[in-house]
């Protein structure tokens, strides 16, 4: 497993290399090597590269709320605590990569619109959509409850249901983004293209191995705790009966 761990880790570095390199430089050598980037774009100019940040990071997170979603109907059905800790860590990837989009968005609003933020529908959908997974994490966080997984789960199905309003906001409303560039009509150049989908390989590979690593030490805390609780109850004193 440690050695399928080092493979995937190499590979996922290489793949990020190139998908910054590319995402930054219409040219650029990897060693003898010698690779085509993104073109510049004709009129936002380099600025427009931080869309090959920010888009896949909304896919990437887009995907690890899904698994969320499922992650947590499965808990509440089953009641099984591996769903459970799949549920929590994707959370918790997913609220950073949301967290990238919020904060990438508008540092290229600001010199192509002319302002750092405006409450068109697919901005407030996306800062409400964070809020809830944020609302999610301190719900997991600080409850003390029983019933903490189970309140959760529901807030995540509820969380998860944003996710299309999201997409589909510039689809149905008239939104300050410009309208979807696959599937709505319009033209992505080929090598635009080929360089934002490698980038979110790169970044959905990433946020596997993040994961990953989060669900294994989540798993080793819990046994840990349970470990512990047992010892707690067996190291308990019997209490004396009461005379008569």
């Amino acid at each position: 497993m440690k050695s399928l761990y080092s493979i995937l880790v190499i590979i996922t570095g290489l793949l990020l290399i190139y998908a910054m390199s590319a995402a930054l430089m219409p040219e650029f050598h990897l060693g003898p090597l010698t690779f085509q980037g993104a073109p510049t774009e004709q009129t936002m100019g380099s600025v427009q590269r931080i869309f090959y940040y920010h888009v896949p990071s909304a896919w990437t997170a887009f995907l690890l709320f899904f698994i969320n979603l499922g992650a947590s109907v499965y808990y509440l059905i089953k009641r099984c605590q591996t769903a459970d800790i799949l549920a929590l860590v994707t959370a918790e990837v997913g609220v950073v990569f949301c967290t990238i989009v919020l904060v990438t968005g508008p540092i290229w609003a600001r010199p192509v619109w002319g302002i750092w933020w405006t409450w068109d529908m697919r901005l407030t959908s996306t800062l409400v959509l964070w809020l809830i997974y944020v609302s999610y994490l301190f719900l997991r966080k600080f409850s003390t409850s029983g019933q903490t997984p189970v309140l959760a789960a529901s807030l995540a199905i509820l969380g998860a249901l944003c996710v299309p309003f999201v997409y589909f906001s510039i689809w149905f409303f008239r939104t300050q983004h410009p309208q979807p560039v696959m599937g709505g009509g319009g033209s992505i150049d080929p090598r635009m293209l080929h360089v934002l989908l490698v980038n979110w390989l790169a970044f959905s590979c990433f946020a596997f191995l993040v994961c990953w690593s989060r669900f294994r030490l989540e798993k080793l805390q819990r046994e840990l705790d349970a470990a512990h609780a047992m010892r707690s109850l067996m190291d308990e004193p019997a209490h004396p009966r009461s005379a008569r």
